[in-house]
């Protein structure tokens, strides 16, 4: 049985709905601002940061604002507009939600009730709001949240238990997330420059995004879900394998439970996080592996890293990507940082697509590797 991914919406600072995002990735613009001075960032900071009063204004077509939460409200305007283009039974729909902290903000504020920060709460409000009847699935497990929990939707379909899924991931820049990140001092001064000799660590991202997976719909419906395969590196709490170990396991398992090589594969889309462990890691799986060819990038440039939504937004701008036969410019690479060559895409360009690999990394030691195809 085949699934496909169909239609999906991305809710970021560069725009409300996929399209437009795309035109300002197209257009080389970054979610990355300079964030006002505080107490912890005395020179400020930079993030890619929703402007609530936009949002506001958007989720008033729709919905109540004072009975939500900011990040459910992202949540929510992201699944509306996928619904808004698919003609799909509620009653037959799996949901599947992905994110690191969900609704943590609400650990200083009185403005909801105390189970409101409670990850399954999260998902009762959401799959409330538009009256879905399966129980939804937390899917939180750092940063490759929103790529596992696209392998869950897909084995929810193949299981029986739904026609379509819908997943769902969002996560906000909050105080609490930015402690602990400026905590391994990791924050970069400005905006990240993923696998750059002159990289400083990351840059932090909100956004929410969704998208519906299942049986192909259309003829436009030609990105097929191949597989995911996950790893574990059991390395240690935040750093990755210096080895590359757990990813080269996820991408090797794979490519050979999808019977396929390495050498079929004609775009990567790389966690690429800025970090210095990060990137080297990535870079010597990568070279492992036999895909220092391949052509590669990292969206954190643009949006900077959105946590439990990076996978999922991702994976998202890789169907399109294969779509277009269009592949993007890692944005803010300035010159090669890590031990082994990689094909850093530094332009944007055209070029025929059939195959890409997506990969996530993330805390804890979890790896992430996920295939999709071009059906022909």
């Amino acid at each position: 049985m085949k699934n496909f991914l169909l239609a999906d919406s991305i809710i970021s600072p560069l725009g409300f709905g996929t399209e437009a995002n795309l035109e300002n990735l197209r257009n080389s613009k970054s979610a990355l601002q300079l964030q006002p001075a505080n107490n912890r960032f005395p020179n400020g900071y930079y993030a890619g940061i929703i402007d609530e009063d936009v949002l506001d204004v958007n989720f008033e077509k729709i919905g109540k604002i004072s009975s939500l939460t900011k990040l459910e409200k992202m949540m929510i305007l992201a699944i509306q507009d996928v619904l808004n283009s698919s003609a799909i039974d509620l009653e037959n729909l799996g949901l599947v939600m992905a994110t690191t902290k969900g609704n943590i903000d609400l650990i200083t504020s009185n403005n909801f009730e105390g189970d409101r920060v409670q990850l399954w709460k999260l998902g009762e409000v959401i799959a409330s709001f538009f009256k879905i009847k399966s129980k939804p699935i937390i899917v939180s497990n750092a940063c490759i949240s929103g790529g596992l929990a696209v392998k869950v939707a897909n084995d929810l379909i193949r299981a029986g238990k739904c026609k379509h899924a819908l997943v769902v991931a969002g996560d906000l820049v909050s105080e609490f997330v930015m402690a602990g990140f400026q905590s391994f001092q990791a924050i970069s001064p400005f905006p990240c420059r993923p696998f750059s000799n002159d990289r400083a660590g990351i840059s932090l991202g909100e956004a929410a995004a969704a998208l519906l997976i299942g049986p192909k719909a259309n003829s436009h419906s030609n990105i097929q879900y191949v597989n995911v395969c996950t790893a574990n590196d059991a390395n240690h709490i935040s750093g990755p394998s210096r080895n590359g170990e757990g990813l080269v396991q996820a991408v090797s398992r794979v490519l050979e439970n999808s019977n396929l090589k390495s050498d079929c594969l004609d775009y990567i889309s790389a966690h690429g996080t800025a970090t210095i462990y990060n990137d080297e890691m990535e870079a010597i799986a990568f070279n492992r592996l036999g895909l220092q060819e391949v052509p590669l990038n990292s969206f954190k440039g643009y949006y900077g890293h959105t946590l439990g939504a990076s996978a999922l937004i991702e994976t998202i701008l890789t169907k399109h990507a294969l779509q277009n036969n269009e592949l993007l410019k890692s944005l803010n690479y300035t010159a090669a940082g890590v031990s082994k060559s990689l094909k850093i895409i530094k332009e944007n360009f055209k070029t025929d697509l059939k195959l890409a690999l997506n990969t996530a990394s993330g805390f804890g030691g979890c790896n992430l590797a996920m295939l999709l195809k071009k059906e022909i």
